[in-house]
């Protein structure tokens, strides 16, 4: 692993100036780092879409700017359903991008008139800003939770390009590497679109963390030879019972951690939490396009026209989840009880 060098900058995937929002496209990375510029609804959609912003909570802020980037163009009601119809179809398993689009509607609509672009574009602000201060103080939760794990092992990408501020599970991992209670961190690759080899690793490189990156099913075996002292990643949804849906290959790591007998922590904000979802049954499952599978960084993998499934996330029992980190606490054991407890 390479050296740990805590305490240097985090990265700010979204940026908002008042007529623009500036989005670090994802998909370049780790190779360009590029700002895309998305000035409506439709821009937001489009770069939520083909995965240029990902991360639940981070979808849902540029959502939001998204609502108030349509209705300051053209203020009314036309142009906030517009909008809102277009940015919740955008992505279906993140709860946080459907809550917010919902919250800035609301706020909108309960303006006075004429007042309607300015009372989107507070509440986006407002949303942001609360998941800046829910990274910070998840960070300091799962820092204090998972204190004398040394060794741990986290799945796609949960940092700032994730969500706002530090972002999720990473957060919680730069906090303990700020520390100096860490020595390093195992990075799952994220098949199909190998968010952890392009984004964790980019992230943990900027960060100064020591790191290795492995292939996904290299990571139960590891964790069975005591490799990692804990699993630690971020969610997109977490059901009224404690299910909690994330990028696909969760729910192994959660079977591998149980069977080794270690900590299997899930961070993230209660915006991500869904109580009209009784379980992960509930869960609507993204499937994307088959070409994800059949390609990787556009080569192809297989033959062409191979049939392929290409679930995005998969839902882990809430009896697996050892803890669930949140900005106003955490559950633990993660079931109905706690979880509405986070939210009373």
């Amino acid at each position: 692993m390479t050296a740990t060098r805590p305490g240097r900058a985090a990265v700010v995937a979204l940026r908002f100036d008042g007529d623009c929002l500036f989005a670090l496209d994802q998909t370049l990375l780790p190779w360009q780092e590029v700002e895309l510029e998305l000035r409506s609804a439709a821009d937001v959609a489009g770069a939520l879409k083909r995965l240029a912003i990902r991360g639940a909570p981070l979808i849902g802020v540029a959502a939001a700017y998204g609502m108030a980037l349509e209705v300051a163009a053209q203020p009314g009601r036309e142009a906030l359903d517009r909008a809102t119809a277009e940015l919740r179809e955008a992505r279906p398993t993140a709860a946080n991008l459907a809550r917010a689009v919902d919250r800035v509607r609301a706020a909108a609509l309960a303006a006075p008139a004429g007042e309607l672009a300015g009372a989107a574009r507070a509440a986006a602000e407002t949303i942001e800003a609360e998941e800046v201060a829910a990274s910070a103080a998840m960070a300091a939760g799962g820092a204090m939770l998972l204190r004398g794990r040394r060794r741990l092992l986290t799945h796609c990408n949960s940092g700032a390009l994730a969500g706002p501020g530090r972002g999720t599970a990473l957060s919680v991992v730069a906090e303990l590497a700020g520390r100096g209670e860490i020595d390093g961190v195992i990075a799952c690759e994220a098949r199909p679109l190998l968010q952890g080899a392009r984004l964790t690793v980019w992230e943990l490189v900027q960060l100064g963390i020591a790191h290795e990156l492995i292939v996904d099913a290299a990571a139960a075996g590891l964790i069975r030879t005591g490799a990692a002292d804990a699993v630690i990643l971020g969610c997109d949804r977490v059901a009224a019972n404690g299910d909690v849906a994330n990028k696909v290959g969760t729910y192994g790591l959660a079977l591998a951690a149980s069977a080794a007998g270690i900590p299997f922590v899930v961070v993230g904000p209660t915006s991500s939490i869904d109580m009209n979802a009784a379980s992960g049954d509930e869960i609507a499952i993204e499937e994307r396009g088959e070409d994800e599978v059949r390609l990787a960084l556009g080569e192809p993998l297989t033959l062409p026209g191979t049939r392929c499934r290409n679930p995005a996330f998969d839902v882990t029992p809430a009896e697996l989840v050892t803890a669930l980190v949140t900005e106003r606490g955490v559950a633990s054991p993660v079931d109905a009880d706690s979880i509405a407890a986070l939210l009373g």
